[in-house]
């Protein structure tokens, strides 16, 4: 990076550190001349401007940041994606940090971005008190919750209702005759586990002589899921459920692995069905069945939403958007003869 000083471009111009300034911001007001001086001063010196300074001092950023609970999942790589379309437009960046489920790690970036007075914040929190997010809103930074519904702190969110996506998933399993369910995700102060487990659990009470056995996971991984494949696939055949729902469509392909690795078959001994709708869902060796998530529209309507907010300041009202999950239906919950046709089928 170039150490040249704006004040090192004036001399080598003849010119003043005001005429350089506004050769930078405002070209027009400045005769040909003494432009091309500077810029051929500029060119020479290899000057590059300190863009982040600039910012500070205009009290506004063009950046974007972006808090996820794990960058390593595809959901929230989708997720980016989205809002990066979103901000592009308008020719802001977005800055992605990745948590990884630790609050003080969360408040780390929160402090920085704070300190870098970005134009807004996107965030699936883990800190759901949400004290850190309100000192934010205090001090005129737009905050959107991702994933996440906002409830009765206020603000905005964008989320998917997760409590009808679990009733979804389980309820299918149901219909396919499946008595003795179980449900792999965790930790339970996770929102959204907890919100799938609540819906697979009152679907699974509709039903007379349903149950639905509870495997917690320590995070929503592949690691994760694999371990608790092996939980599930190591049960006596009269005492293991006969279809697994997991929280996340990570934890469903470790499931899988387990599964193989023991000769567990899917669809035929154990059905499996995840959440997300990754594409490696699609792309697994047994096509795995999920509930699909809009992810990058996700992203998209959060920027979109702080944007709003960014630029309308005291008109802006504030919305909480919750999408609808669709079932789609794949090999590893299929009767045998639609396993055989294979494809995608959503509901």
């Amino acid at each position: 990076m170039s150490t040249t000083s704006i004040k090192e471009v004036a001399r080598r111009a003849g010119v003043s550190v005001g005429t350089v300034s506004n050769v930078l911001n405002r070209p027009d007001i400045v005769r040909p001349e003494k432009r091309q001086r500077v810029l051929a001063a500029i060119h020479e010196l290899g000057f590059v401007r300190n863009e982040s300074a600039r910012q500070l001092r205009a009290g506004r950023s063009r950046t974007i940041g972006l808090v996820v609970l794990d960058v390593a999942n595809p959901f929230f790589t989708d997720v980016a994606r989205g809002a990066e379309l979103a901000a592009d437009e308008h020719n802001l960046v977005v800055v992605l940090c990745d948590s990884g489920g630790q609050k003080a790690r969360e408040s780390r970036y929160l402090d920085h971005f704070e300190a870098q007075r970005v134009l807004g914040v996107l965030i699936t929190p883990v800190d759901t008190d949400g004290g850190r997010l309100d000192r934010l809103a205090r001090l005129g930074v737009p905050v959107v919750l991702v994933d996440r519904q906002a409830g009765d702190r206020g603000g905005c969110s964008v989320a998917v209702d997760d409590v009808g996506g679990g009733r979804l998933a389980a309820t299918h399993l149901l219909d396919q005759g499946h008595r003795r369910l179980a449900y792999v995700g965790g930790p339970r102060s996770t929102p959204q586990v907890a919100d799938r487990r609540l819906g697979a659990t009152r679907a699974v009470a509709t039903v007379p002589g349903a149950d639905l056995r509870v495997f917690e996971t320590p995070s929503l991984t592949f690691a994760a899921g694999r371990a608790a494949g092996d939980a599930v696939a190591t049960m006596s055949p009269a005492d293991r459920p006969t279809a697994v729902f997991c929280a996340n469509d990570l934890l469903a392909l470790g499931v899988l692995q387990a599964f193989t690795r023991h000769g567990v078959r899917v669809p035929g001994d154990v059905a499996l069905i995840g959440y997300d709708d990754i594409e490696f869902a699609a792309a697994a060796a047994v096509p795995l069945s999920s509930i699909r998530q809009p992810r990058e529209h996700l992203g998209r309507s959060a920027a979109e939403l702080l944007l709003a907010e960014a630029f309308d300041g005291v008109g802006h009202q504030h919305r909480q958007v919750v999408f609808e999950p669709e079932l789609v239906v794949r090999a590893s919950t299929a009767a045998p003869e639609e396993s055989a046709r294979g494809g995608d089928q959503v509901a």
